[in-house]
């Protein structure tokens, strides 16, 4: 039925839109870096504010690399990695429902990571 291949396509759509998904978890912590205490969960005991600048960098700053398809496999690996914390630190004992979306994230990064960006991206051109 498709004569053409849609891969480039695809995986615009799944960069653009996971990107876009996990701005909406990251921008709400934004605020939280300007206030007077910095009050945030540290899965791994380097500190709150340390521990906040990361998920800021894996929540925000690389998604958005991710969505112009700029640095887009070195940009990956910063969501991964904050998913994983999230996953095995945060939500490891916690029921499927609240760890679905960490692990979501995470398969969709680690595609993202493994075929990179597809020519619809400054990657690509």
């Amino acid at each position: 039925m498709f004569t053409k291949n849609y891969n480039d396509l695809a995986l615009a759509i799944l960069r653009i839109g996971t990107s876009a998904m996990m701005l909406t978890h990251g921008i709400p912590k934004i605020e939280r870096m300007f206030a007077d205490t910095i009050e945030f969960p540290d899965p791994l005991g380097i500190g709150a504010p340390t521990s906040l600048t990361l998920v800021l960098i894996g929540e925000v700053i690389a998604p958005v690399f991710v969505i112009f398809g700029f640095r887009t496999k070195l940009a990956a690996i910063f969501p991964i990695a904050t998913m994983l914390v999230a996953f095995f630190f945060v939500h490891l004992n916690d029921p499927i429902a609240r760890q679905e979306k960490a692990l979501l994230f995470l398969m969709a990064y680690i595609v993202i990571l493994l075929a990179g960006p597809g020519k619809y991206s400054i990657d690509g051109k």
